[in-house]
């Protein structure tokens, strides 16, 4: 299933972004794709929507900088001496408009949303396809479209909508309107896309478009619009065994409701050219691994805020981070960690090889079940449906073994007999179930808690919660000036 999702891909690296010509696709230019020569059978209808997911497999998203940013800003993370400046700066919110990691993030994003564009905007010219292939097609790329103004709204606010391939700049929206854009998106994603057993690994689905309207409504606190949402993410079920949301072998499992593909089966670039930051994508694999592992270059660690949220026997404890003297490398060598309490072990390759060996194949995880059913647990809490939100909370708990909520083992510390010992409750649970993940500094800020939790950090009120407009974007988009730039840049 992995191998077919990159097959597109590779086809899609020549198509998009080389100019290299291909019988396969049957086009004149590949540089040139036009309604004359594109869009004549399903094939090029396949390859033009795998080209909107290409993206999130670049430098500036999940290969590198997402993750960096998310967990620095978030500090889940602590860094060693040798973490490079450009990262350093999320962590002590230093960026400014000229960071080159912020405006690889956004010019991959944009490059996304024009990659759907580009299928949505030539819909009356698919040829020789069935109602169900254009549906499908349509449902992927309104879902892609909608995912990239999702990371840009988060980090952003407001931004250029652009709903169809121009050539013409525009102005930045507002956060409300792009907002609106997006579950206007994933509305449209949920009608048209299959359910999960019916999609290929990789691909969109109606539960992963239920679940990011969710999401969405979560972050503008429409209480009941995402409660709605949750409830039609089905289908899904919670695996057994925690890690394996995080092993390379266990992929695309019954948990995983979106997740980006990673795989070392075509290779990977030169090192030589590894650095250069890209905009097409198509690097396959990803540099998390590398990043953070203790046995290679070990930039970050787990922070003892992090370590110290989890309770007394908690599996996850151990199942996402190594600590000294632990066996790894198929069991056969021993973590050596004298100078740290622990490092990460989720999304690390040390249990089937003694190095990450620069590329790691395991795919990150977007959207898991578990996180919607504590999305949705928070939703049923603000709406009184205390019972409800309790239950939902405890089977996570249950997959795990960990004494549920309500308990008398889980009251001495997590009562659950109020709206706001419910939030709390909540709170804790994202926190040892998601940590690592990109989910956190978008929960501080949505909670209002960022700046209580991240005083002393760097961080400031009114002009933290948002990224810097890149100035390479206002240097070259007469609709945005100066003038346009978020408080405090």
């Amino acid at each position: 299933m992995k191998k077919s999702y990159y097959i597109y891909s590779v086809v899609l690296m020549l198509v998009f972004g080389s100019g290299c010509s291909t019988d396969f696709l049957n086009i004149s230019n590949p540089n040139e794709l036009t309604e004359d020569t594109y869009f004549k059978n399903k094939s090029q209808l396949q390859s033009s929507v795998d080209a909107s997911y290409v993206n999130l497999q670049s430098k500036g998203l999940y290969i590198r900088h997402l993750f960096f940013m998310n967990d620095n800003m978030g500090h889940e993370v602590e860094l060693n001496p040798q973490h490079e400046p450009d990262k350093r700066q999320y962590y002590n919110f230093t960026f400014d408009a000229n960071h080159e990691g912020i405006f690889t993030y956004w010019d991959n994003c944009f490059r996304g949303i024009n990659k759907a564009n580009f299928v949505i905007s030539n819909q009356e010219k698919f040829e020789n396809v069935s109602q169900d292939d254009i549906d499908r097609a349509l449902g992927e790329t309104h879902f892609m479209r909608a995912f990239y103004y999702h990371l840009l709204v988060t980090r952003f606010g407001g931004v250029p909508i652009y709903s169809e391939l121009t050539s013409t700049p525009n102005p930045r929206a507002t956060k409300e309107e792009v907002y609106q854009f997006i579950l206007e998106d994933l509305a449209l994603a949920a009608q048209l896309l299959p359910v999960q057993a019916n999609t290929e690994g990789g691909r969109a689905s109606s539960g992963a478009a239920w679940a990011l309207k969710g999401k969405m409504h979560l972050y503008r606190q429409e209480w009941q619009e995402a409660k709605e949402s949750f409830e039609k993410v089905t289908g899904y079920t919670l695996v057994d065994e925690y890690k394996d949301n995080f092993l390379e072998e266990t992929e695309y499992n019954t948990e995983s409701v979106f997740e980006v593909g990673f795989t070392r089966e075509f290779g990977w670039s030169d090192q030589d050219t590894w650095w250069v930051e890209d905009a097409s994508g198509m690097q396959f694999v990803s540099l998390r691994g590398q990043e953070y592992g203790w046995n290679d270059w070990f930039n970050s660690y787990p922070g003892d805020d992090l370590l110290d949220e989890y309770e007394a026997n908690d599996p996850r404890y151990t199942a996402n981070f190594y600590t000294d003297g632990e066996l790894f490398n198929n069991d056969t060598e021993v973590v050596s960690l004298p100078d740290h309490r622990a490092a990460w072990k989720k999304y690390q390759n040390y249990y089937q090889r003694p190095k990450e060996e620069i590329a790691s194949g395991i795919n990150h995880r977007v959207i898991r079940y578990a996180d919607v059913l504590l999305m949705w647990a928070e939703a049923e809490n603000e709406l009184g449906n205390s019972s409800k939100a309790i239950d939902l909370m405890n089977q996570v708990r249950t997959r795990v073994s960990m004494p549920l909520y309500g308990s008398s083992e889980m009251n001495a510390n997590y009562p659950v007999s109020n709206k706001s010992e419910i939030f709390n409750a909540i709170v804790h649970e994202r926190k040892v179930e998601l940590a690592g993940e990109q989910v956190r500094y978008n929960d501080l800020l949505r909670w209002g808690l960022a700046e209580s939790f991240l005083q002393g950090t760097g961080f400031v009120k009114g002009k933290s919660e948002l990224l810097p407009i890149p100035q390479k974007e206002i240097d070259v988009n007469p609709e945005i000036s100066a003038g346009d730039q978020n408080p405090g840049y």
